[in-house]
C-alpha cells in the first residue's frame, strides 16, 4: 500500500471521528431553561395538629431556572407570594399571616437554584436533585429538592415536596397548652412548565 493511500485512509478516519464528535456535541444542549407558569403551577402546604390536618395554598408570582447539563451549575429564581396564603378559614389565616409568617413584613419567599445533580432526560422520565437557597421570613436556608420530572416536547411535568421546619427557622410556634401543632409544614410544588434547550 502506498504512502499516499495510507495518508488518504488516515485523513478519512480522522474526518469520520471528528464528524462524529461534532455531531455528539451538537446534540448536547449547552443550557436547559425552565420557565414556570404562575397560572398553572400549584404551591400547596399541609400542617397537622393533634385533631386534624390543615391544607392550604400559595400563589407563585414568577419563576425561571437554567442550568448547564455538563456541570449542573444552575441559576434563576422562583418567587412565591407569601401574602396569598390561605387555608379556607379566615380567622386561622389572619393569625397565620400576622403572627407566624408576618407577611406584611416578609411578603415573598424565594428559591434560588445553585446546582442540579443528575441527568434530566430530554425527552423522557427522570429524577434530579436541585440544591439551592430558600429564603423565607427574612432568612436564607440551604435545601435540596428531589424532583421527579417527565419531559415531552417542550413541556416538563414536575413535582417536588419538602418540609419547612418553621419553628426552628425562627417563626412563632402556634401551639397552645391545649392544641399542639406540628413544628414543620410540608410544601408541595407541581405543574407543567416550559422547557427549552
Amino acid at each position: 500500500m502506498t504512502t499516499a493511500r495510507h495518508s488518504r485512509i488516515a485523513i478519512g478516519v480522522l474526518a469520520l471521528v471528528l464528524g462524529s464528535s461534532a455531531a455528539g456535541l451538537a446534540q448536547a444542549p449547552s443550557e436547559v431553561r425552565i420557565d414556570f407558569d404562575p397560572t398553572s403551577t400549584k404551591v400547596e402546604f399541609t400542617l397537622s395538629d393533634v385533631l386534624h390536618t390543615v391544607h392550604g395554598t400559595f400563589r407563585l408570582k414568577s419563576g425561571s431556572m437554567h442550568f448547564d447539563p455538563a456541570t449542573g451549575v444552575a441559576g434563576g429564581t422562583l418567587v412565591v407570594d407569601v401574602a396569598s396564603g390561605e387555608s379556607g378559614n379566615g380567622t386561622r389565616d389572619r393569625k397565620m399571616h400576622k403572627e407566624i409568617l408576618e407577611s406584611s413584613k416578609y411578603p415573598e419567599a424565594t428559591f434560588t437554584p445553585k446546582q442540579v445533580i443528575g441527568h434530566l432526560a430530554l425527552p423522557g422520565n427522570s429524577q434530579v436533585q436541585v440544591q439551592g437557597t430558600f429564603r423565607i421570613h427574612g432568612a436564607d436556608h440551604e435545601i435540596t429538592l428531589t424532583v421527579p420530572a417527565q419531559v415531552n416536547g417542550n413541556a416538563l411535568q414536575m413535582q417536588t415536596q419538602f418540609d419547612i421546619p418553621f419553628v426552628s427557622w425562627g417563626m412563632k410556634d402556634p401551639s397552645t397548652f391545649v392544641l399542639r401543632v406540628n413544628k414543620a409544614v410540608q410544601m408541595s410544588i407541581s405543574g407543567t412548565e416550559k422547557v427549552s434547550h
